[in-house]
């Protein structure tokens, strides 16, 4: 597994105001009419992020998973310190320099990236699976384990239920029922993949549990290498 360094660009947002300029020029950019690849083939990567913030370090985790088998392809990370203050709406300017870092240093192509958090389903419409896609141009999806500000319908108690999540009347992402009787994740279109093929990909990534592979792999990737940083307070 390789493990980088993770190198802020000097032009990064470093305040909220030029985030959401940022976020405003980048979201037409979204490409919502593209189906995505098919469930079940070829490749699929989960990205996640962890942070200590009381020593300033950040690290992402790239896993890659067969996504027929489920099996790990190749895995990297990377650590760094934290890009960009915690603000609710603006968490991707926190996580995209660590997670691109770690998608780079993988030794093959990632494939439909999985985001643990939203993509359209975001108060602007553009979350960091949209931001992510848009930078990268990779198909991404997002999964998160909550629906953030909006409202749902509990869907039915079966696996592969799903309901509508709303914002107003406006569908910004589905709750996907993954495991009958548990709480349902939250999926949104990032970029490139149809809600209906991001929903089926996040019910062929969790065929146990309740989170996707993806997520699972990633979290618990990207926690290891944050315990493994020295970098002093």
């Amino acid at each position: 597994m390789t493990t980088v360094t993770v190198q802020i660009p000097d032009d990064w947002p470093a305040t909220g105001e030029r985030a959401r300029a940022v976020q405003d020029g980048l979201r037409a950019r979204v490409v919502l009419d593209e189906p995505g690849p098919p469930p079940g083939t070829g490749r699929v990567t989960g990205v996640d992020v962890a942070y200590d913030d009381a020593r300033d370090v950040v690290a992402a985790a790239a896993v890659v998973l067969d996504a027929a088998t489920l099996a790990v392809v190749a895995e990297a990370t990377a650590v760094g310190r934290i890009s960009f203050p915690y603000v609710p709406g603006l968490l991707a300017f926190r996580e995209i320099p660590a997670v691109l870092a770690a998608l780079e240093a993988l030794p093959c192509a990632p494939g439909l990236v999985v985001c643990d958090g939203y993509g359209l389903a975001h108060p602007r419409r553009f979350g960091l699976a949209s931001h992510l896609g848009v930078l990268t141009g990779l198909p991404t999806i997002g999964v998160a384990k909550n629906p953030f500000t909006f409202t749902y319908d509990d869907p039915g108690a079966v696996r592969g239920s799903t309901s509508p999540l709303l914002s107003g009347t406006e569908e910004v992402g589905r709750a996907v029922r993954t495991r009958d009787g548990v709480k349902p994740v939250f999926v949104s279109v990032g970029h490139r993949v149809s809600l209906a093929n991001a929903c089926a990909h996040t019910l062929a990534l969790a065929p146990a549990h309740r989170l996707p592979e993806t997520t699972r792999r990633a979290d618990a990737l990207c926690r290891e290498a944050l315990r493994s940083v020295t970098y002093p307070a």
